[in-house]
């Protein structure tokens, strides 16, 4: 068997990674016939040489690859020709050994955003069980949440759904936290916005990630909405201002990473950021500047940093500027 899963909604992924793992026995035999690799470490042998090993008293053996569509996408496997020593015929191979895997091999392939076009995935679709797991936006993004909420056996308001998406955005590892923890508040009541502002333990720190992104992504209404906010409930302004620098920083350093087209996992490990740091949002806002942009960006920073601590500016006018400053179009 073969599935393919891939999306830029990590959360969803990995919950119906499980939810398939259930359907393979039992858990502690399926562990131990688990192997996970690194497409960027994985030759095509030694994945199907893999797969074709018998599993140790289970009824499967999973064996789990990270990254191989986007990875060979990216390494421009399918533009050479098609030699024997050629990495798109070496990959090949396990195109054309698909058919011939073991019944009690289960070949999973686990990767991010990845185009439509890409041919390792066309090559491979027909072959397989396909699942996409696109971010959640919107209307999509409200309906996951009552959905949520209902299977854990109650309800929440319109009201408390909107502060919930403006506090902790389209994080949805960090919604389920919260929507677990505001259920067993409310007692079996309607979650409500106030029951969100007393308990989410998140809200202020998600609120400043949410008002960093709209200041880096050009939403100048949701950033200075935001702003005020933080400032309001007590937020230092120079924490806030750190906040974007560091982004801003991050930002710089992912620009100098983009010529070499690592894929996500590896730009993640250059970067120095935790496993949990949502990088594919971080290199969609970077595409957004090219980099003279970004240098003039910081560089306002710095002035903004400045005025401040010089008190040319008061903390609370010298951020409106800032944000206006950087959300004017390029």
């Amino acid at each position: 068997m073969l599935y393919i899963l891939f999306g830029a909604d990590d959360f969803s992924l990995q919950e119906r990674l499980e939810e398939l793992k259930r359907g393979w026995g039992d858990p502690e035999l399926l562990a131990i016939n688990t192997t996970l690799f690194e497409a960027q470490q994985l030759a095509p042998n030694q994945l199907i040489n893999t797969c074709d090993t018998a599993p140790f008293l289970g009824q499967f053996r999973l064996v789990m690859v990270k990254g191989l569509l986007s990875h060979l996408e990216q390494s421009g496997a399918y533009r050479r020709p098609a030699t024997q020593s050629d990495s798109a015929a070496e990959w090949q191979a396990l195109v054309d050994y698909v058919p011939q895997m073991p019944p009690t091999t289960v070949l999973v392939l686990i990767d991010g955003k990845v185009s439509k076009d890409n041919p390792w995935l066309k090559r491979l679709a027909p072959k397989a069980n396909v699942e996409e797991f696109p971010l959640l936006k919107g209307t999509k993004l409200q309906q996951w949440i009552h959905s949520r909420v209902a299977q854990l056996g109650g309800s929440i308001s319109p009201r408390a759904v909107k502060l919930l998406t403006e506090l902790c955005g389209e994080n949805l590892r960090i919604l389920a936290n919260e929507l677990e923890k505001l259920h067993l508040y409310a007692r079996g009541q309607v979650i409500e916005e106030k029951d969100v502002r007393q308990i989410t333990s998140y809200a202020r720190e998600a609120s400043v990630f949410t008002m960093v992104d709209a200041i880096v992504e050009q939403r100048a209404h949701a950033a200075i909405k935001l702003l005020h906010q933080l400032l309001a409930e007590g937020v230092a302004p120079s924490y806030l201002l750190f906040m974007v620098t560091r982004q801003l920083r991050l930002m710089v350093q992912a620009k100098t990473l983009e010529a070499q087209r690592l894929p996500p996992g590896e730009a993640q490990a250059q970067l120095g950021l935790s496993p949990n740091y949502p990088v594919d949002k971080l290199l969609r806002q970077t595409a957004r500047y090219p980099m003279p942009r970004l240098v003039e960006v910081y560089s306002k920073l710095l002035e903004t940093d400045l005025a401040i601590k010089t008190g040319k500016w008061q903390d609370e006018l010298a951020l409106d500027l800032l944000i206006v400053e950087v959300c004017q179009k390029a």
